[in-house]
């Protein structure tokens, strides 16, 4: 764990926007090589797209932090409804 969090201490937005990260993730996730010809992102996106907007005007947070948070919200929902 120690290393994982020095490099995440350590990275930086800039070097992060030079990661393609569906692509370096679909290597240990084969269905992130795939579902873009699967689901109607459109659809899913445009819920996204409202949650993270809502946190923006409800909160008054940043994008980077809607962001974060929803990101934040869906792992926790992913890790408390895995068990089902």
């Amino acid at each position: 764990m120690d290393k994982i969090e020095k490099i995440i201490k350590n990275t930086n937005e800039k070097n992060q926007e030079k990661v393609d990260w569906t692509k370096a993730w679909s290597t240990k996730y084969e269905v992130l090589k795939t579902y873009q010809k699967e689901v109607d992102i459109s659809k899913y996106s445009k819920e996204i797209r409202k949650m993270f907007n809502e946190l923006q005007k409800d909160y008054g947070y940043s994008k980077l932090d809607a962001m974060l948070v929803l990101k934040d919200i869906l792992a926790h929902e992913y890790l408390d409804n895995k068990k089902n």
